[in-house]
């Protein structure tokens, strides 16, 4: 981090996913303050949201900000998947008076702040001990399924963006499979996402019901949550559990996509609400069904991520890096 680079007065950092936008001012390397949380259904656009956040905490004019959003970002235009927000990000940059507005994918973000976490934040299932300089994958449910990578290069991390969440979903056993059946009857295409995620938590709950004709009503995720883990209602309690499994198959298929030695890490709102819970659940050993990866994946560490704001510190960090990079490039044109 370079201070000087603060001298131009408070940073707008924000994480935006499909039910909640998280902001905060950044003062300062690494002064992350004021944060603050919105719901993105009581805003019309992400302009809206700005405008009432930096009017609950006023500060001196901001000139840089940097937005990480659940969706892929690709061009100018941004449209999220999860909710109806959707805007240019230079009609928005110039509506809100900044000089620089950084968008980029969630996950990305997340990606960012994995090597500065500290060990208390981290909560380790499974594995070995991460290969120190390897690869790093990073997986997360929330109101979606997100999916990103970290590669080391020349003293310095690279992010790989992905829209992994939306691959399409990949039954380990026959349970597994008579769920998809059932959600095929729903959507031409189950990615993923449709079950590894909190809204996917009361899909599956929902598929259960009608593969077993049983009687229930109709759950909510957090419901569903609720009743497994105080193993009131046996239904939620296999709900959870093959929630847990199906994670850890996409998290396999993204350790050995990115050849991810120095582990998994998982965010995202649904799994640290779960503590111990998830590490007793069938996570691991589905993360480790592989055939003839299986004793590779063994080796493989995950951590579940319990830092409240991580992306926004991993946001900050891509910041820093846009300004320096912009920075150097003036320089080298002078």
């Amino acid at each position: 981090m370079n201070d000087d680079l603060h001298a131009g007065g408070a940073r707008l950092l924000a994480d935006i996913g499909g039910t909640n936008a998280r902001f905060a001012l950044e003062r300062a390397a690494g002064r992350i303050e004021d944060i603050d949380t919105l719901a993105c259904a009581d805003y019309a656009s992400l302009v809206d949201a700005v405008r009432a956040y930096l009017a609950r905490h006023p500060a001196e004019q901001v000139h840089h900000a940097v937005i990480a959003i659940a969706t892929a970002v690709d061009g100018d235009f941004i449209k999220m998947t999860n909710h109806c927000w959707e805007f240019s990000i230079r009609e928005a940059r110039d509506a809100l008076g900044f000089e620089t507005l950084l968008v980029l994918n969630d996950f990305a973000a997340l990606a960012m702040s994995v090597p500065g976490l500290p060990e208390h934040e981290l909560v380790q299932v499974g594995g070995a001990r991460g290969a120190p300089g390897g690869v790093i994958g990073i997986v997360g449910a929330g109101t979606g399924l997100g999916v990103a990578g970290l590669v080391p290069s020349n003293g310095r991390w690279n992010v790989l963006q992905s829209e992994g969440g939306h691959m399409a979903f990949s039954p380990c056993d026959a349970r597994e499979q008579a769920i998809l059946a059932y959600c095929w009857t729903k959507w031409p295409h189950v990615s993923s996402e449709r079950l590894v995620s909190g809204p996917g938590i009361a899909t599956i709950h929902e598929a259960l019901v009608h593969i077993d004709a049983a009687s229930s009503p109709v759950l909510t995720p957090a419901q569903v949550v609720e009743r497994a883990l105080d193993a009131s209602d046996p239904l939620c309690v296999e709900a959870l559990e093959l929630f847990c499994g199906m994670l850890g198959t996409v998290a396999a298929n993204v350790a050995v996509t990115f050849c991810a030695r120095g582990g998994i890490y998982i965010g995202g709102g649904v799994v640290p609400r779960l503590k111990e819970w998830f590490a007793r659940s069938r996570f691991r050993s589905c993360f480790e069904n592989k055939g003839r990866y299986s004793s590779y994946l063994a080796q493989v560490p995950c951590y579940v991520i319990h830092s409240p704001y991580p992306a926004l510190s991993g946001a900050a960090a891509m910041l820093d890096q846009h300004l320096l990079d912009q920075r150097r490039d003036a320089h080298a044109h002078a």
